[in-house]
Formats: structure tokens, C-alpha cells, sequence
């Protein structure tokens, strides 16, 4: 992997490689985008098969960061970390902290948070070294479980969707299926039902499914059943990549919104759905409210501050719709432009900024 000619192609700033010989940390920081402010994005463990693609993983979800930031209106640029290893039994106490003295060094230009493979736990221990890291135990004064929050925007980003398909944002009788039933989507359905949604929905997990039964009435499918159902809305909550050539031709729902990540298995099937006049609310836009709730922290946490932000949402999905009727776009594509168009703001910005003669001579 020719590292240097990949930075340059997609315009990365710095990738780190942390090592610690006693803990056995074998760690990669990697650092898009700074224009917004510091680079935001979580920690993750993984049984990688090489480490060529814990690098391209790094990469891969640090310049996914800039564009959540970005479109989220944070603050706040783009980076991930991926440790190598087994998370359920290469972790201790001496790696977390190891890794948090490599996060302290660079003196605020990455913040970490949770992620696949780790825990809150795993945040107090770096927490012992840094302070740029959120997500950690609310006796510190963080946020705690990030997923009501991540689901209230969810929810958000749905009834906008909704709006732009049926000219109402109202989700009262709509039939919604969602795919998956884990702590994000079981309070997302919650606030569904409360609204008076109709839900269809199924997990590979059967407790789950049955929880979602018997407190919101929701009607049980088999995993393989839930794209062909008579629905509206489709909410994509489990795994990646479920929209693809095999489900797209059984979908009957006018409008995609759900909190799974990475929901297009490529590019094609964004402009797929797009021709098919299925109204696609991305994935990264609509599921931003864990990283806006976690952001928060920064400022010293405020729940009700840090719910108003998550309800900006709304208003986020309505921007990247015009932004797709305007220039007739995908939504997906419409998603990184508002994302890209927000970031070059600022650079031209800071550039008309440091190139004002009277800028230059009161730094004297």
C-alpha cells in the first residue's frame, strides 16, 4: 500500500501508528480533515487479517468522520483510531492508558470516543491520561448511553423524510418496517409507536423481536421477509450494505430512513432508488445524533442543549433534499456536497482571513 499517494488522493492530513510493547498496543490514528476544528471519531478493536486493512479501515471511517461532522454542523473535523486485536480478550488496563498518553500528544487535534470493539469502560481507562476523549462514565459529567439520542434523531430525520414523500411529516398510520431491534431501533420504535406508527419488524435476535411485540405491537417477519413487505418507510437498523441488487427490486416503501451504517452496498443502488423515486435519507446525516450528543461533552454536557442540536436533524435531511431536487442529485451524493460545500466555506474563508494585510500587520 502506497500510503503517501493514498493521503494525497483523498486529501488526509496525518495517520499515527502507536505501539506499546509491554500492553501489546498496536494502534492507528487517522486524521482527514481539521478545516471545521478537531478531528472527532471513535475507537474501535478488531480482529483485522492484516495490517494493510487496519490501515484502509482507519482511512476509510476517518473521512466518513468529516462528512458526519460536516453535514451534522459540528464543529469539528474528521479522524478514527483502530486498535488490532481480539476485544474480548486482548484488552487491559496498561493498553487503554498507553493509547490515551499517544491521544494527549497530540494535544487536542483528535478527540476519541466509543466504538465497535470497545466500551465505556475502556474510555475511563483513557480518560486516565487524556482529556480528549468523550463518551466516558456520567460521573465524569458525559452523556452515558449514546443510543436514546442517536434514535430521537433518527426519528427526526424520518418525519422529514416523510414530509418529501407524502407531503406530511406526520408518521401516524404509516407502516414502517425496520430491520433490526437492538438498543438504537427499539427506541426509535418506541417513539414510532407513540406517534402511532404501524411496525413490522425482525431481528435475527428473537428476544428483541418479542420485546418490540408485546410493548409497541409490532407485527414479527423472518430477517429475509422484511424487505418485500407492504410498508412505507423502510428503516434499515442492523447491518450495512441492505440495499442492493437483490432487495431493491422487492422494496414497496416510498421512503428509506434508518441508523444502520454504510445502508448502500455501493453507489449504483443510491442512484437506483433515486430513479425509482424512493426518497433516501442518508445514512450518515440521520444517524448523527450519537456523535452530536457525544460532541456536546466538549462544552460541558447539557442534555437539553445537546437533544435541541440532535432535533437540527429535521432540517438537516429537508437541506440535503433540496440540495437533490436543485441540482438533481441523489440524496447520498447531495449528502457529501452539503457536507464538502460547508467545509470549503471555511477554508476560503480562513484563506480571505490570513491573506487581509491588516491581519498580517496586527500579528506584529
Amino acid at each position: 500500500m502506497e500510503i503517501f499517494k493514498y493521503l494525497e488522493k483523498y486529501d488526509y492530513e496525518q495517520v499515527v501508528f502507536c505501539q506499546d510493547k509491554t500492553s501489546g498496543l498496536k494502534a492507528i490514528i487517522a486524521i482527514h480533515d481539521t478545516t471545521l476544528g478537531p478531528a472527532l471519531g471513535g475507537t474501535r478493536m478488531w480482529t483485522y487479517e492484516s495490517e494493510e486493512a487496519a490501515i484502509e479501515d482507519a482511512l476509510r471511517l476517518a473521512k466518513g468522520m468529516t462528512y458526519k461532522n460536516a453535514a451534522a454542523g459540528l464543529n469539528l473535523g474528521g479522524g478514527k483510531t483502530v486498535i488490532i486485536g481480539d476485544p474480548r480478550k486482548d484488552k487491559n488496563e496498561e493498553m487503554f492508558r498507553a493509547f490515551g498518553r499517544y491521544i494527549q500528544g497530540l494535544n487536542g487535534r483528535y478527540i476519541t470516543a466509543e466504538d465497535v470493539g470497545t466500551t465505556v469502560a475502556d474510555m475511563d481507562l483513557i480518560h486516565e491520561e487524556t482529556n480528549y476523549v468523550t463518551g466516558i462514565s456520567p460521573a465524569f459529567g458525559s452523556s452515558g448511553n449514546p443510543s436514546p439520542v442517536t434514535a430521537y434523531g433518527v426519528y427526526r430525520g424520518m418525519k422529514a423524510a416523510a414530509k418529501a414523500a407524502f407531503g406530511t411529516d406526520s408518521l401516524e398510520g404509516k407502516v414502517i418496517a425496520v430491520q433490526g431491534v437492538g438498543n438504537v431501533a427499539y427506541n426509535l420504535c418506541r417513539h414510532l409507536h407513540e406517534e402511532g406508527a404501524q411496525l413490522i419488524v425482525t431481528d435475527i435476535n428473537k428476544e428483541s423481536v418479542q420485546r418490540a411485540v408485546d410493548e409497541f405491537g409490532a407485527k414479527a417477519v423472518e430477517p429475509n421477509e422484511i424487505y418485500s413487505v407492504d410498508c412505507d418507510i423502510y428503516a434499515p437498523c442492523a447491518l450495512g450494505a441492505t440495499i442492493n441488487d437483490q432487495t431493491i427490486p422487492q422494496l414497496k416503501a416510498k421512503v428509506i430512513a434508518g441508523a444502520a451504517n454504510n445502508q448502500l452496498k455501493d453507489t449504483t443502488h443510491g442512484d437506483l432508488i433515486h430513479e425509482m423515486g424512493i426518497v433516501y435519507a442518508p445514512d450518515y446525516v440521520i444517524n448523527a445524533g450519537g456523535v452530536i450528543n457525544v460532541a456536546d461533552e466538549l462544552y460541558g454536557y447539557n442534555k437539553e442543549r445537546a437533544l435541541k442540536k440532535v432535533e437540527g436533524i429535521y432540517n438537516n435531511i429537508e437541506k440535503v433534499i433540496e440540495i437533490s431536487k436543485r441540482d438533481g442529485i441523489p440524496t447520498y451524493v447531495a449528502a457529501d456536497r452539503m457536507a464538502e460545500e460547508r467545509i470549503e466555506r471555511m477554508r476560503n474563508s480562513r484563506s480571505q482571513f490570513l491573506q487581509n494585510p491588516r491581519h498580517i500587520l496586527n500579528q506584529r
